[in-house]
């Protein structure tokens, strides 16, 4: 099992994959048009993080994985899964992908084929956030706090989960979360 944790910089793991997800957008005939409609983005937001000139948020990878019919984690590392029966990922060995420097996400499932789920271990820094960047995906999410505490932002709903609490909620409605008490938090995060 390779463990892809810090091998390459954030700004080469952007470009990296950047490139796959053009490669396999050409490939499959879907114009940039086209999918920055699909992802309900401006297209020159699109066409900045097909360059590798911004990052693309995990909401927004699954999405592209999605539209493109890859598994997640062919865009992530350039590998396709190869397991069918089962799946085991030893701790600290996910796959790791580190998002907009507050998040870190490690996802626990990368190498098996057609997943119905993405389960994630998600850091969150303690960072004072000035401004909630709120996010939306089709499906339902489940959040379970391993360590520390956070305030989830839901479309005009602030619950707050300590260690130990959970939220299952449809993902499709805005959402964001934030470290509370100066401390980081963990917590599995498991899409649908």
């Amino acid at each position: 099992m390779v463990h892809h944790a810090n091998i390459l910089s954030m700004n080469e793991e952007i470009i990296q994959i950047a490139r796959r997800i053009k490669a396999l957008r050409e490939i499959t005939g879907i114009s940039q048009e086209s999918l920055s409609e699909y992802l309900e983005i401006p297209p020159g937001e699109y066409l900045s993080m097909e360059s590798g000139k911004t990052d693309i948020s995990v909401a927004l990878l699954i999405r592209i994985s999605q539209r493109l019919n890859v598994e997640l984690s062919a865009l992530l590392t350039g590998e396709n899964p190869r397991l069918h029966q089962y799946c085991v990922v030893r701790k600290g060995h996910g796959i790791v992908a580190e998002r907009k420097q507050q998040y870190k996400y490690e996802n626990l499932a990368y190498n098996f084929v057609h997943k119905r789920a993405e389960p994630f271990i998600v850091t969150a820094s303690a960072d004072d956030i000035k401004e909630i960047q709120y996010n939306s995906h089709p499906g339902q999410e489940f959040n379970y706090v391993l360590e520390g505490s956070m305030a989830i932002f839901l479309e005009g709903h602030e619950i707050l989960l300590n260690e130990g609490d959970s939220i299952y909620f449809d993902s499709s409605h805005k959402h964001a979360m934030k470290a509370l008490n100066n401390k980081p938090v963990k917590f599995l995060a498991i899409t649908v």
